[in-house]
């Protein structure tokens, strides 16, 4: 039985993760107010970006459309963008980890919630991997969403301690803190560069990280998210399809870093703090 869940959520996600290929495409176009109804009126349908026919539900079952018309258009067969498996397939991946990681802890509320943040870090990993920028439209909204989150973790559903919010140890202090240092951290790093080493929307999506993870798990972001990002710099430019002067999108190292740590970040503390006391 606990199989079926975990399977229902998994294609639950590769749903969801359509949906998300959809708002990237419309954010890229301009187009965010699009996404279910046109302007003219009437429900807006998915269609090739190519040839720009309207797509039949046959082509629109996610993963399986794309491995059945052998990722071409059925009606012009030009290909098919890999992104759009890839993040049908990482969404339904992510959930399937989001709901495990929630399973021990009760909240219908926070699981809601954190798969809401799934889906904002999802776009901004791939809108900032294709176009260089991380969008106010998702940024500000993810924001908002994690500062819910921790406060309904914190209040525990209807335990409304005014005085227990503010409690550094366990209180929204802490995450509130961790965000503002976090993101201080990328402004020092921005006005040293002046923005040639991290844009302002490093600093925005540092803020999210901190509110989201808090303290300490947001020190294993961080490291992650450069320790990553060198590795993966250092080889496009071993393989010259980058120069060091060439522009490299943060973003999706920092998003990389925030999975890593919210599922296994306490496994690493623990791993690290044990290491060097058996030295």
């Amino acid at each position: 039985m606990e199989i079926l869940v975990y399977i229902f959520v998994f294609f639950f996600g590769l749903i969801v993760g359509s949906f998300l290929n959809s708002i990237i495409y419309r954010l890229s176009t301009g187009a965010p107010h699009q996404l279910l109804f046109k302007s003219g009126g009437g429900l807006s349908r998915s269609f090739c970006p190519d040839c720009r026919h309207t797509l039949s539900w046959q082509d629109l079952i996610p993963l399986l459309s794309f491995l059945i018309l052998k990722g071409k258009c059925r009606y012009c067969h030009q290909p098919i963008s890999s992104q759009y498996p890839l993040v049908e397939l990482a969404t339904g991946t992510l959930f399937a980890l989001v709901f495990n990681y929630l399973s021990t802890l009760p909240g219908f509320v926070n699981l809601i919630l954190l798969l809401v943040i799934t889906c904002f870090l999802i776009i901004i990993f791939v809108y900032d991997l294709k176009h260089y920028i991380i969008p106010d439209k998702i940024i500000y909204p993810a924001i908002a969403t994690a500062f819910l989150y921790q406060l309904f973790r914190i209040l525990e559903f209807g335990n409304w301690n005014l005085f227990g919010i503010w409690n550094l140890e366990f209180g929204i202090l802490r995450p509130i803190l961790s965000a503002v240092l976090a993101s201080g951290f990328f402004l020092i790093i921005v006005l040293i560069s002046q923005g040639k080493w991290m844009g302002a929307g490093d600093i925005k999506l540092a803020f999210l990280m901190g509110l989201f993870l808090s303290f300490p798990k947001i020190l294993v972001a961080l490291f992650l998210a450069f320790f990553i990002g060198a590795i993966i710099g250092v080889g496009l430019v071993v393989s010259r399809k980058k120069t060091l002067k060439s522009e490299v999108p943060f973003g999706p190292f920092l998003v990389t870093g925030i999975f890593i740590a919210l599922f296994w970040g306490e496994n690493i503390i623990n791993w690290y703090l044990n290491f060097f006391n058996g030295l």
